[in-house]
């Protein structure tokens, strides 16, 4: 029989733990409805004790995604849950996750508590979420170097406490497939009353091992798996969503389970975590990196164009992406454009095709090849739903070995047009110094990142950056095949950011 998995999703929470990965509530918003789109079972929203921001979001989230159970962690602390009631109060579909360490290494030298003591903290809290909410989760936080008599013990408890999910985390990324799923065997063979609840598994990947052992728990019995997209996460990471659903998908035979992921939104949800976070996913990341269904033999090309599935065990359909049908350069007429931007999911209006179009034939003159990638990136830089109060007018750069670098920069303002001169360490210190001088921003650079888009020596190059500015923070992104005007690109789309968060708040 085929069994479905839950899909619980800690983006949000724990994917946020990740050093940079910091959302704010709007951006916990769009990325909480991209994962109602995927399909997820659960979101775990947040942490609701942790911070206002966190309160807040889980709040928004509650009160206008609908589909999943809005979830909020909450250690085994009567404070921490009746602050998730609250946070959660709204929500149609509600649950509090509790949690409270069952190792002894963490009961001795972090809680400084006896067993006994953690049992009846553990149990007491189970009833008071369960006196808010129908749905209640318990985590014993180590639990893959917890003595296993001890831990079904507590497993058993919870159950018989109210715990309708209990979940079984591998905290520290220390358990192998083996073990991993020897541990989920063993509690449904000594725990009397385990069917009265749905067991899960967190699984880190600090030794590679997340995907696998929450795999190998799966085939023991587990039924719901907490992941995160792009593997995300604390340390080096949680379960990849996207990995652990397509294996489930791909090799039904083995696991004979699935999940209700609709695989056809994991690129797109991929992307938005990227582009909210500013974490790359690596090149040869299993199924959500660029290179994932790339192929550069020539054997395996030659098998690919007879048979596709001689190499490809995944059709890219299936998780979003698409095939490349039209071949854009310099020759390409309107109709080409317009049909590759329909094939990539965008639909602009006459003035907004136009814009972008005479921005692909710059850019097609530069480059032997436009790939799917530069289209995106010109229409994100280019079809801008921001106002643009700033707008680069000209940019000249001198810089050499023995040449101090130095920018020319022409700036619309509102209606005038501005210029300065201005030398830096670097041509784009120059740029941002002429910027800042024109606009009189107050802002303070927190992040530059720069990256290819596609391959070459005239790739077009995307910087990213994060603004600050009265505890406002913003993100700018530019594309172009020179990265100085990429990078001043970037740092205007955040200066217009800004502007319009200061009208809207006046």
């Amino acid at each position: 029989m085929m069994r479905t998995i839950r899909i619980f999703d800690t983006t949000l929470r724990d994917g946020e733990q990740s050093p940079g990965a910091s959302m704010n509530v709007q951006e916990k918003l769009a990325l909480a409805k991209q994962l109602a789109k995927l399909g997820v079972d659960v979101i775990e929203a947040g942490f609701a004790f942790s911070s206002p921001g966190d309160f807040e979001a889980i709040r928004t989230i509650g009160g206008e995604v609908e589909g999943p159970i809005i979830c909020s962690l909450a250690r085994a602390r009567e404070e921490d849950i009746t602050r998730a009631w609250e946070a959660l109060r709204d929500a149609p579909r509600k649950r509090i996750h509790t949690f409270h360490s069952t190792s002894d290494i963490h009961l001795k030298h972090q809680f400084r508590v006896t067993r006994e003591e953690a049992l009846r903290r553990s149990v007491e809290m189970v009833r008071l979420a369960r006196s808010y909410v129908d749905d209640v989760e318990f985590s014993p936080m180590d639990a893959t170097r917890t003595d296993i008599a001890f831990l079904c013990e507590v497993v058993e408890a919870v159950i018989e406490a109210g715990a309708s999910t209990v979940n079984i985390p591998d905290t520290v990324g220390y358990a192998v497939p083996s073990e991993f799923g020897y541990l989920i065997k063993t509690l449904f063979e000594k725990v009397p009353n385990i069917q009265k609840a749905v067991i899960a598994v967190h699984c880190h990947n600090d030794l590679g091992l997340a995907t696998a052992n929450s795999l190998a728990a799966v085939l023991n019995g587990a039924g719901q798996i907490e992941c995160t997209v792009n593997g995300i996460g604390e340390r080096a990471g949680n379960c990849s969503m996207e990995e652990v659903v397509m294996a489930l998908r791909t090799r039904r035979d083995v696991f004979r389970a699935d999940t209700k992921i609709r695989t056809e939104e994991i690129m797109r949800t991929s992307k938005l975590v990227t582009k909210i976070t500013g974490i790359s996913v690596q090149p040869n990341k299993a199924i959500v990196g660029a290179n994932a269904f790339a192929h550069e033999s020539g054997i395996h090309q030659d098998g690919l164009l007879k048979e596709k599935s001689t190499y490809e065990i995944i059709r890219p359909e299936s998780i979003g992406l698409r095939s490349a049908k039209l071949v854009l350069g310099k020759h390409s007429g309107r109709h080409a454009f317009k049909t590759r931007l329909k094939e990539l999911g965008y639909v602009l209006n006459d003035e907004e095709l136009n814009r972008a179009f005479e921005k692909f034939k710059r850019l097609a003159d530069q480059k032997k090849e436009i790939f799917d990638e530069d289209v995106e990136a010109l229409i994100s830089e280019g079809v801008a739903k921001v106002p643009e109060y700033f707008r680069l007018a000209d940019l000249h750069i001198i810089s050499g070995l023995n040449q101090k670098p130095t920018a020319a920069v022409k700036l619309t303002v509102g209606d005038a047009v501005l210029d300065k001169i201005e030398y830096g360490d670097g041509p784009v210190d120059a740029t941002y110094k002429a910027i800042v001088s024109l606009t009189g921003t107050r802002s303070k650079l927190l992040k530059f990142e720069v990256k290819g888009i596609t391959g070459g020596t005239d790739a077009m190059g995307e910087v990213v950056i994060s603004l600050e500015e009265d505890d406002r923070t913003v993100r700018g992104h530019g594309a172009d095949t020179d990265i100085i005007v990429a990078a001043a690109k970037a740092f205007i789309n955040a200066l217009n950011k800004l502007e319009a968060r200061r009208k809207q708040s006046s």
